[in-house]
């Protein structure tokens, strides 16, 4: 099994070598413009694009808690858009976070790793704006990447 790997830096610019999953969590709602994701925006067009055309056509498509839409933007680099969150604000089911619905997302991330022998790069996913805590999300990264042997970055930007 694999440790994650701990960084002091912005996880749109992936430290390894080779192809590199970033990975991060996105609403049920299609919203996408807080958090992590102006980060994405900022440095590529494309997630957000995707983004909003699987949620526009989800009648259509796949698009639901769970699942994952893996989008190249450039070489070596491919951004996992990963549906763990239902709704954007705090209600009485408490936060958005659905842990199982990450847990299955990382599942369809760790057998693209997998695919595409690449490490995967994060920040802490869930814990933002979706309220989630850490304690919960990173045994799921162990037992869904580390323990297939995928190379595992996490990012702490600005600290």
């Amino acid at each position: 099994m694999t440790e994650i790997t701990y960084l002091k830096s912005d996880a749109t610019t992936p430290q390894a070598r080779g192809n590199k999953i970033i990975a991060h969590v996105c609403n049920d709602l299609g919203g996408w413009g807080k958090g992590f994701v102006l980060a994405i925006s900022k440095r590529w067009p494309e997630p957000e694009a995707e983004y909003r055309h699987w949620h526009r056509n989800r009648a259509q498509n796949n698009f639901a808690l769970g699942e994952i839409q893996l989008i190249n933007v450039e070489k070596y680099i491919w951004v996992a858009n990963m549906i763990g969150q239902r709704g954007m604000k705090t209600g009485s089911k408490g936060p958005p976070v659905r842990y199982p619905a990450i847990e299955q997302s990382l599942k369809s991330v760790a057998d693209k790793a997998r695919e595409l022998s690449a490490s995967v790069h994060m920040p802490r996913i869930g814990c933002g704006l979706a309220g989630g805590k850490w304690d919960m999300i990173e045994p799921l990264i162990e037992q869904t990447l580390c323990v297939t042997e995928i190379e595992v970055y996490v990012y702490d930007y600005g600290t």
